[in-house]
């Protein structure tokens, strides 16, 4: 039947959860380093849900410590490294969506999942625009972000490949164990690669210390959690359409809120990513198959 009535509401209301997190990371990201912002969100986010942490069954220890490095650590530790370098969130909110693709190209090689030739298509359309946008003048003031968040697509695909393999680990397990386990390597990493972080935690005020907050409470708990919800009432090819609101809500608080001034390659390039992911969503209904889900950081 598809989502109505009170689930496009629900919808809505992780859309904009997803949206402005890039707006209050970006915030508070010239307050607080990427890696050490990533683990003050992880460390909020495991006192919160450890409560209903629940253990995965036994031989699962190896991919859940695979999927936290991939997700927790590499995925949002770079992610939010590129959103501190590239000044602008329209491109790191469309880029980041180019881990659909990715992910389906990842299942196809390790797990033997098939896809047709319109699936391929969209596939190649997404790539195809991410390439466009990397040409747009406001992406090439920092190409260092384009490329790790790319790389950040990356490892978020291959997490999302390897947590399908997880058996009876619900979300809120998954978000707390990775959140647990990821910490330690966050910590060395901002130690390694942010010198004087740890200090300089002193002189954040309440938009770095918000902003971490609200990544953790209103993107990963609300966001996800809602999302939870409505896996749990239809299936995920029927959701993941909808939630390519979200970039496209993430690029208007980019206009209209920080001062985004994209050109015609951003806009035609992120047009073509988020129509290839759309594409895929839409063909994976066609076949009622699951797939990633499109989101925010």
């Amino acid at each position: 039947m598809g989502l109505r009535g009170r689930d496009l509401l629900l919808v809505l209301v992780i859309c904009v959860a997803w949206a402005l997190n890039f707006l209050t990371s970006a915030w508070a990201l010239a307050e607080i380093p990427p890696f050490l912002f990533t683990a003050i969100r992880l460390v909020i986010l495991a006192l919160l849900l450890s409560p209903f942490i629940k253990a995965p069954r036994g031989g699962q220890w190896p991919l859940m410590f695979a999927v936290a490095v991939c997700n927790g650590v590499l995925h949002f530790g770079l992610s939010f490294w590129s959103l501190q370098l590239a000044g602008n969130l329209s491109s790191p909110a469309i880029v980041m969506q180019s881990y659909v693709p990715m992910a389906a190209l990842l299942a196809w090689w390790w797990l033997g999942e098939r896809f047709g030739w319109r699936t391929g298509l969209a596939i190649a359309v997404s790539f195809a625009g991410v390439l466009v946008l990397g040409f747009d003048p406001m992406v090439l003031q920092a190409p260092a972000s384009l490329l790790l968040m790319l790389v950040s697509a990356v490892f978020l695909a291959m997490g999302t490949v390897l947590m399908r393999q997880l058996k009876g680990v619900d979300m809120f397990s998954a978000q707390g164990w990775t959140a647990i386990i990821g910490l330690a390597p966050l910590l060395a990493l901002s130690a390694w690669l942010e010198p004087g972080a740890f200090a300089g935690l002193r002189n954040a005020t309440w938009v770095g210390w918000g902003g971490a907050a609200y990544s953790a409470i209103g993107s990963s708990l609300l966001g996800h959690g809602l999302y939870y919800v409505l896996v749990q009432r239809h299936p995920v090819a029927q959701v993941t359409p909808w939630l390519l609101l979200s970039p496209v809500m993430a690029v208007m608080l980019g206009l209209w809120v920080y001062g985004d001034d994209p050109g015609p390659q951003l806009l035609i390039g992120g047009a073509m990513v988020l129509g290839g992911v759309l594409l895929i969503a839409l063909r994976a209904l066609s076949k009622a198959r699951t797939l990633p889900t499109p989101e925010g950081i």
